[in-house]
């Protein structure tokens, strides 16, 4: 990494950690664009160029995670299909915390600076939307043309995916340990993705 890209990294990370204080210390819609940025020690032109929006400010990783099951799928081995590829790239973001998970006490937080604001909710339900339209875009790219299948199998798949996300918070803010999360939810997903295995047959790469 060069110095030019190393300077705009570490002012990304500094506005991202500041704006994610502010919003769980005072609340998403408390907090204003030009307090993110002078905590960061920056121009609000220079946040407003790292971070078009104020919600970019909290959903710093959206694009990551939006393109997460696609790239899963387009980056597959050979004979592996669509269902095990996100299955096993679930398995290994569980098995490492992937924060984008919210595998850890530190989540609760984060999720109850979204359940209280309106515009966080609505674009948590965007950036859901995205992910399912990128992976059924990916689908389509190995069916015939207006093959419904891509779009049916995907939201059978972003759901599957957005249900184990959603058990992590359900059982982390019911108090269990991260450790215990992981392997219950672990187990869960892998009956899951067994019994949906079939669905991905057909896209197998050979």
């Amino acid at each position: 990494m060069g110095l030019r890209e190393q300077k705009k990294h570490q002012t990304r990370t500094a506005l991202s950690d500041a704006a994610l204080a502010l919003f769980t210390e005072h609340g998403f819609d408390q907090v204003t664009v030009a307090e993110v940025a002078a905590a960061a020690g920056v121009s609000v032109n220079t946040a407003f160029n790292y971070f078009p929006t104020k919600e970019d400010l909290f959903f710093d990783r959206q694009t990551e995670v939006e393109q997460r099951l696609a790239t899963w799928v387009r980056t597959r081995p050979p004979g592996t299909t669509p269902t095990a590829a996100i299955r096993d790239g679930l398995l290994q973001a569980l098995a490492e915390s992937d924060p984008t998970l919210g595998l850890s006490k530190q989540a609760n937080t984060f999720w109850r600076t979204v359940d209280a604001s309106t515009s966080l909710q609505a674009r948590a339900r965007e950036i859901a939307d995205r992910a399912e339209a990128a992976l059924a875009a990916a689908l389509a790219e190995e069916a015939p043309p207006s093959d419904p299948l891509p779009h049916l199998l995907a939201a059978a798949l972003a759901a599957t995916f957005r249900a184990v996300v959603g058990e992590i918070r359900r059982k982390l803010t019911a108090g269990e340990e991260v450790e215990a999360v992981r392997a219950e939810v672990t187990a869960a997903a892998k009956a899951m993705f067994a019994a949906l295995d079939g669905l991905g047959g057909a896209g197998s790469r050979g």
